[in-house]
């Protein structure tokens, strides 16, 4: 005879975006003979928290108009993402300095279908838990960053241009020597062989994750922009 103890720890919204502010433990003892497991037994225990949680996923909070792709050297998902994360940053701000947002196509790890978007669906796009950071970075590191770019064949990016080799960042002249990157805390560490991000002069680390962010701005919008504007030209 064996007996296996099973433990269950779940809170209300634990994989969502709202605060845990109570775990339940599950504790039972379930007898196990012939090696068998009576699946109703364990059935039965993590059903509530499955018919919980499949119901927050499934909350649709905006809908779309279009399939939202990912592809190089850019998509409309690629730019819809950055312009979120980008926009969830400066949007209450008063400032003129010149900031992009840039992220890795790896990064973003499904499409968003045609029709009503759900909470799961952001879960999909973007898995993990990276936060938004802010770099800051001196002009000579541009020269990195746009080889990099045509090396991979493209990146999605907000608020900057790239064309005949050169990156163009809003807000940026000839008396700039620095420039804000808003990416994530995966890439600020040298993810994606984005090594260029050890030139930085500063950074600071946000408490926003980047899904929660996307998911954010879904709400507010209500219905998905669509931006197919062309941000990297080869």
């Amino acid at each position: 005879m064996i007996r296996i103890f099973l433990f269950i720890f779940c809170g209300a919204g634990l994989l969502a975006c709202s605060s845990v502010s109570k775990i339940v433990v599950v504790n039972e003892q379930i007898t196990i003979d012939n090696y068998s497991v009576n699946n109703s037994s364990i059935d039965s225990i993590i059903l509530p928290y499955r018919t919980e949680l499949n119901k927050e996923m499934k909350e649709v909070i905006a809908v779309s108009e279009v399939d939202f792709l990912v592809s190089r050297p850019c998509g409309n998902l690629n730019n819809w993402v950055t312009d979120v994360l980008l926009n969830s940053q400066i949007k209450n701000m008063k400032s003129d300095e010149p900031i992009f947002c840039l992220i890795n196509t790896g990064g973003i790890r499904s499409t968003i279908n045609k029709g009503e978007v759900t909470l799961g669906d952001f879960y999909k796009v973007m898995p993990f838990d990276n936060l938004i950071v802010w770099v800051k970075m001196p002009i000579s590191s541009l020269v990195e960053i746009e080889s990099y770019l045509k090396s991979t064949g493209g990146e999605p990016i907000a608020g900057a241009l790239f064309q005949n080799g050169k990156l163009v960042i809003n807000g940026m002249n000839e008396q700039s020597n620095y420039f804000w990157i808003v990416t994530s805390d995966y890439l600020f560490n040298g993810g994606d062989k984005m090594t260029f991000f050890k030139q930085n002069l500063e950074f600071k680390v946000t408490d926003v994750l980047m899904r929660n962010a996307l998911i954010s701005g879904a709400k507010e919008q209500r219905i998905l922009i669509q931006d197919t504007t062309n941000r990297i030209f080869f």
